[in-house]
C-alpha cells in the first residue's frame, strides 16, 4: 500500500467513526437529576486525613460467606466435565449415517 492510499483509509475510518450514534445519556438519567442540588465541596486536607473505612464484623463475615461460596462454586466447576467423549461420538457415528443416507438418494 502506498502512503496515499493508507492516509485515504485512515481519513475514511477516522470519518466513519464520527458518524457513529452518540448514545442518549438522558435516557440513563434519574428521574428528578436536573432539580437535585450540588454536593457540598470538601476541602482536600480533610479528605486526606480522615481514617480510612474500617470492615465491621459483619462485613467480613459476608465477605468470608461469600468467599466460601465462590471457592464451592469453582470445586464444582472443576469436577465437572466438559467433554463427554461418549455422546459426542455417539452424535458423530449419527451424522455419518445420515449423511450417508442422503448421499445414497
Amino acid at each position: 500500500m502506498t502512503f496515499t492510499t493508507r492516509l485515504f483509509c485512515a481519513a475514511l475510518l477516522a470519518g466513519l467513526a464520527g458518524c457513529t450514534q452518540f448514545p442518549e445519556l438522558d435516557a440513563v438519567q434519574t428521574p428528578g437529576i436536573e432539580n437535585a442540588a450540588y454536593p457540598d465541596l470538601v476541602p482536600l486536607d480533610d479528605l486526606l486525613n480522615a481514617s480510612a473505612p474500617s470492615v465491621t464484623p459483619e462485613m467480613a463475615a459476608g465477605l468470608e460467606a461469600r468467599a466460601a461460596g465462590l471457592r464451592a462454586r469453582a470445586a464444582r466447576l472443576q469436577r465437572t466435565s466438559v467433554a463427554q467423549p461418549r455422546s459426542t461420538a455417539a452424535r458423530v457415528a449419527r451424522l455419518r449415517q445420515k449423511a450417508a443416507a442422503l448421499r445414497a438418494q
